[in-house]
């Protein structure tokens, strides 16, 4: 065989092969861990739930008893073929739509998002506004103060809520009818306003409001802090100058403040997004697993986990799991074209 030669005529030196020193492959070993549990843990499950959904299987039984069912748990979940879609502006269509479990879950879900995540910003904004403003010195404890129920466990805040809102023994009936049981006088002047006797909170009236109160409670502190954390990166020379100018307190909020958290607004309002649509917990548990009376607090995400877990039905819980990912996916595409467009 005859030797390689290079540019000048020689032959040319064979290239050894580098060989990686011991401690050279340190960063791969400690970056490695992490790697494989992702791998394991969050990667796999996602692509094997998402392969899933496209079968028919129970845990039970096994991997070899998946029975391929294509988009037949997705139309399973959606049950739309038999709606009376000629009366589609009526209200009997909805009243047929909502008696599906799916899309009763769904409205449950939207419900839920809405009243409690739409006030936690239109609160949270002004409030971190106005602790940025007013609050020097004791910043830091107002600030761990509105923050502490977010680091609060979730099972314990709905436990305490749970007790709060007890008919017979709750502080807030306590409380509600001694005020309606207030006397000046020889007359009772709040009478009109408050029960004279204990509300019973587990009816369906009140479970969403509840469970929306408590969202609302746990959550209101973390946007507060995110949009102080934004309000702190604004230049104080901008109030400055629409001090000079002699802009008030409002209108510096609303033509400096406001449009500079822009981009906080967009992030806060996405984690909101993503948050609210898988709300599980604190309707979980305020309502013993069942979605209270009716299942008027049922969200999407107790439905996939009663369809999973109670249920069996891993194919029809996955195809769930990915209606609600389209869905997120969804909102979170609008609400990046509403926040983040740049004017």
């Amino acid at each position: 065989m005859s030797a390689v030669l290079a540019p000048n005529g020689k032959p040319a030196k064979e290239r050894k092969r580098r060989r990686l020193k011991p401690w050279q492959l340190m960063p791969y070993v400690f970056v490695a861990p992490f790697f494989i549990l992702f791998l394991t843990f969050g990667l796999f499950p996602l692509l094997f739930s998402a392969y899933a959904s496209f079968f028919r299987w129970e845990l039970t039984a096994g991997l070899g008893n998946m029975k391929w069912e294509g988009l037949g748990n997705y139309a399973f979940v959606l049950q739309v073929n038999d709606l009376p879609w000629s009366r589609f502006f009526s209200g009997e269509f909805w009243s047929e739509l909502y008696a599906r479990d799916f899309w009763r879950a769904m409205y449950n879900t939207f419900w839920l998002g809405i009243v409690s995540g739409l006030p936690q910003h239109l609160i949270a904004v002004p409030l971190a506004f106005f602790i940025h403003t007013k609050f020097r010195r004791a910043r830091n404890p107002v600030i761990a103060m509105y923050f502490l129920p977010y680091i609060t466990n979730t099972v314990a805040i709905t436990l305490v809520f749970s007790s709060l809102f007890s008919r017979d023994f709750g502080v807030i009936n306590q409380v509600l009818t001694g005020l309606g049981h207030l006397e000046l006088f020889g007359i009772h002047p709040l009478a009109w306003l408050f029960p004279a006797q204990n509300v019973d909170w587990g009816r369906p009236e009140y479970t969403r409001p509840i469970v929306s109160f408590i969202v609302w409670w746990r959550f209101v502190g973390w946007n507060t802090v995110l949009y102080l954390s934004a309000l702190q990166t604004i230049p104080k020379d901008l109030y400055e100058a629409a001090t000079i100018d002699g802009a008030g307190l409002l209108q510096q909020f609303r033509y400096i403040t406001v449009p500079l958290l822009r981009p906080m607004m967009l992030l806060a309002v996405t984690l909101t997004i993503i948050g609210n649509l898988q709300l599980f917990e604190e309707p979980f548990i305020l309502t013993g697993g069942s979605g209270g009376v009716g299942q008027v607090a049922e969200t999407v995400a107790m439905q996939m986990y009663k369809v999973g877990l109670n249920d069996g039905d891993f194919g029809t819980a996955s195809a769930v799991a990915w209606l609600m990912f389209m869905v997120i996916a969804a909102l979170t595409w609008l609400n990046n074209r509403t926040l983040g467009r740049k004017d």
